[in-house]
């Protein structure tokens, strides 16, 4: 899980490298900034259910509560953006989320 995290990761990374070189650096962190939203509620994701369990209640216990984790880092990662990051580029911002996000799922395809 923690690899999945990783490229995900390096996604977010190349891609905040890629609104700097089309668009400036304030595109750039408002890119990283969304990555990094994605990658910390995947990280916080993985963490929890790292553990593992043979026992099918305690494992579906603990994706659930990963999952209600992972969405509220994610709502209190974007009102924290609109509050401390208002020069933003908010066009970047959720680009930056969006194409992290779909590296997750992509690379859990994979797995």
């Amino acid at each position: 899980m923690f690899r999945v995290v990783a490229l995900q990761f390096a996604v977010a990374t190349g891609f905040a490298l890629l609104a700097w070189n089309m668009g400036g650096v304030i595109k750039a962190w408002s890119a990283a900034y969304g990555g990094a939203i994605a990658v910390i509620g995947s990280l916080m994701y993985a963490m929890i259910v790292a553990g593992g369990t043979n026992d099918a209640k305690k494992a579906f216990r603990a994706h659930v509560r990963a999952e209600v984790t992972k969405i509220f880092i994610t709502v209190v990662l974007f009102v924290l953006a609109l509050l401390l990051f208002q020069s933003a580029s908010w066009l970047w911002l959720i680009l930056g989320f969006a194409v992290s996000t779909f590296a997750y799922w992509l690379a859990l395809l994979a797995i």
